[in-house]
């Protein structure tokens, strides 16, 4: 008898190593796996692939935008406060490719972190900048605690059916980057 041979007796009746830690894999997959709805709820972070959660803010001007209201256009939503280094080194570049996008159906929605920062120090940066386009006040956190901000700035680029294509932490974020991903998402179809 090979040595081979005389292991198999001794396994007979018992279930494989292997076949238990696939079994368990799977299970772990299983109840582990994030639904859309799971995102919707805000129990996990918005990310790539699922819908962004909607929301309402007033611009500097007290105007209320909504999200959803975007549809059919390509968005990005930037999350900055006016203290922030790396968001106010991308502000010129994403006012670039505001201005060289926006009739072709972007929108830019730069929510200051008011919770974290000042209305008035908002409004001045924008206005030193000539930024055009709309500056969202969160006064009490509430989209910064929708979208789990965890570092400013944080960025989320939005196909025009409304769902996450990417998202972006940290920065400042090139100009080159931004145009490429924008041509991306304009070439996408409208819903």
């Amino acid at each position: 008898m090979t040595p081979f041979e005389r292991l198999l007796p001794a396994r007979a009746g018992k279930i494989p190593t292997h076949l238990i830690l696939l079994l368990a894999g799977a299970l772990w997959i299983w109840f582990s796996r994030v639904t859309p709805q799971d995102a919707l709820a805000g129990s996990v972070a918005p990310r790539p692939g699922f819908q962004a959660p909607d929301f309402d803010l007033p611009d500097s001007q007290g105007v209320q935008i909504s999200l959803s209201a975007l549809r059919g256009q390509a968005v990005i939503i930037n999350l900055w406060a006016s203290w922030c280094p790396p968001c106010r080194q991308e502000m010129p570049a994403l006012q670039k490719v505001y201005r060289d996008y926006h009739e072709q159906g972007l929108e830019i929605l730069a929510v200051n972190a008011t919770s974290q920062d000042n209305i008035q120090a908002a409004i001045e940066f924008s206005t030193e900048l000539g930024l055009t386009f709309p500056i969202l006040i969160d006064t009490d956190g509430r989209v910064s605690r929708l979208y789990q901000l965890q570092s400013l700035p944080t960025t989320y680029f939005l196909g025009r059916d409304g769902s996450i294509q990417e998202v972006i932490v940290g920065g400042p974020m090139a100009e080159a980057l931004l145009r490429v991903r924008i041509e991306r998402l304009l070439g996408q179809a409208a819903p």
